[in-house]
């Protein structure tokens, strides 16, 4: 049993794994907890906007495998906020992966709409070959260098058996057409390209079963309910933190001290860390005094964050078939299995393949998704020139001139300065040890000091979870979890 019966925790960031972690702890009867929050407002990449008369998600969007076991879909239900299709059982019941269900619309580089029949074997190749990906479950080597190189290896293989009876203009139309599903799968890995994905890394990361769904009301409303079940006043807004002052000697009764921005100096026994891993990557070598052990920097260091954004765009009226949910754009000298281009400046936008269809009965909007270094540059365009890309996009790939969006909303998660990223990725060269550095409490395994000062959560510290606001959501309650248990007689 510990000696102090009344510890101090703060909290930093209040993002879904800080709200989690505080609400867990106050619950078991903590009674000196505060969160500090860098800027105005809670949910971190939880963020719901609006274009318009239609709720966007700046930040997640999805509940990925709504199913009873997952604790956000739990929780989400648990509140009313979840739309009737994703409480039923046949809904719950659906392996997906993060593949979009229903058909979509495929339109060319030359101005043609596709047919979804004669697209369909592009589709049906790509997910076959995603889920061959999963020969390397639990392995501990191989000689592929990543998940792009494997696949590709595999597309050349398979089109070349299967679709020999294809005219050659057909079998080039459909591997245009994997490319653009290529870019997809870089947009849910916020990754450059597959080529820097790790394939045993891939392999970490555990699907639910259901099928992924929206929350109507914005995910924020979930945020909301959450934080007004914990206690008023628990949150610091506007308090960026400069320095957490750990494993102090100098006789003082707390082990910690965290000194903001502002100058204030907070005195805590623990500390539970749940920023970006983008701001961490930029900002550990200060953020810490003493510095972290040589092994968790270097973890942090190795450890990727990539960047995912969106473009929504309204328009006065659809341009796309009843029914339809997503929508790809193939660009027709792709054939070679294109993931990246060539010259950012020029060719940014071809980095953006899928749009999404966002359900709305008071207006038409798409949502564009665009991954890696051309999703960075974009965020930088002037307004008039991202406009202008656009249009022009749709222009060509419809061959209608009179399309035009009424209105435009980017999100920019690479210069945002508390995050510098959307989500992490497994870059080649991931290995589950440097997952198992970036959770390790300080000080670390083999200390003699005061135990679990500073805690470690967030998507990025989940071994199997990563990138979803379900895993933050875990990690907030297992850092929780370090801490009631640490303070819980034994026997």
């Amino acid at each position: 049993m510990a000696v102090n019966a009344d510890p101090s925790v703060v909290v930093i960031g209040c993002g879904i794994a800080g709200i989690a972690a505080a609400g867990k702890l106050v619950k078991a009867g903590f009674r000196n907890v505060r969160i500090l929050e860098a800027t105005a407002r809670s949910g971190g990449r939880i963020q719901t906007g609006r274009l318009g008369d239609t709720v966007v998600e700046i930040g997640a969007s999805y509940i990925h495998g709504p199913s009873e076991e997952n604790p956000l879909f739990r929780l989400a239900r648990d509140r009313g906020l979840l739309p009737p299709e994703a409480l039923t059982a046949e809904n719950q019941a659906v392996a997906m992966g993060e593949c979009f269900p229903g058909v979509p619309n495929w339109f060319s580089s030359s101005g043609r709409k596709l047919s979804s029949e004669r697209m369909n074997p592009a589709l049906e190749m790509f997910i076959e070959v995603l889920d061959a990906t999963s020969q390397f479950v639990n392995k501990k080597e191989t000689t592929w260098a990543s998940v792009g190189h494997f696949m590709r290896s595999e597309i050349e293989q398979r089109t070349a058996e299967r679709w020999t009876g294809k005219d050659a203009t057909t079998k080039a139309l459909l591997r245009c057409a994997i490319s653009a599903r290529m870019k997809e799968e870089c947009s849910a890995n916020a990754a450059c390209t597959m080529n820097e994905v790790d394939l045993l890394g891939f392999q970490t990361y555990k699907h639910l079963c259901g099928i992924d769904c929206m929350i109507p009301g914005g995910y924020e409303g979930l945020i909301g309910r959450l934080m007004s079940e914990l206690p008023t006043e628990l949150v610091s807004y506007n308090r960026p933190v400069r320095c957490v002052h750990w494993n102090n000697t100098d006789k003082r009764e707390t082990a910690v001290m965290v000194e903001c921005h502002d100058g204030e100096a907070i005195a805590a026994d623990h500390v539970v860390l749940t920023v970006p891993l983008g701001y961490l990557k930029r900002n550990h070598s200060t953020l810490f005094s003493p510095p972290l052990p040589g092994v968790k920097s270097l973890s942090i260091q190795t450890q990727a964050f990539g960047t995912c954004n969106k473009i929504f765009m309204e328009f006065d009226s659809p341009w796309w078939d009843t029914g339809i949910e997503v929508i790809y754009f193939v660009w027709e000298d792709e054939e070679d299995i294109v993931d990246q281009v060539t010259d950012i400046s020029k060719f940014w936008i071809r980095k953006m393949s899928i749009f999404t269809v966002i359900k709305s009965s008071e207006s038409h909007v798409l949502c564009g998704w665009i991954s890696g270094h051309e999703s960075e540059y974009m965020e930088s365009v002037p307004e008039d020139d991202l406009r202008s890309s656009i249009t022009e996009l749709i222009h060509r790939f419809t061959g209608n001139p009179q399309i035009i969006p009424r209105r435009i909303l980017r999100t920019q998660w690479f210069h945002d300065p508390w995050t510098y990223g959307s989500f992490f990725n497994t870059a080649v060269g991931f290995s589950e040890k440097d997952m198992e550095n970036m959770m390790a409490p300080l000080p670390m395994e083999g200390s003699h000091s005061q135990p679990l000062q500073v805690l470690f959560a967030g998507e990025a510290t989940h071994p199997h979870y990563f990138s979803t606001v379900h895993g933050a959501l875990l990690t907030g309650w297992r850092e929780a979890d370090r801490l009631i248990s640490h303070y819980t007689p034994r026997g």
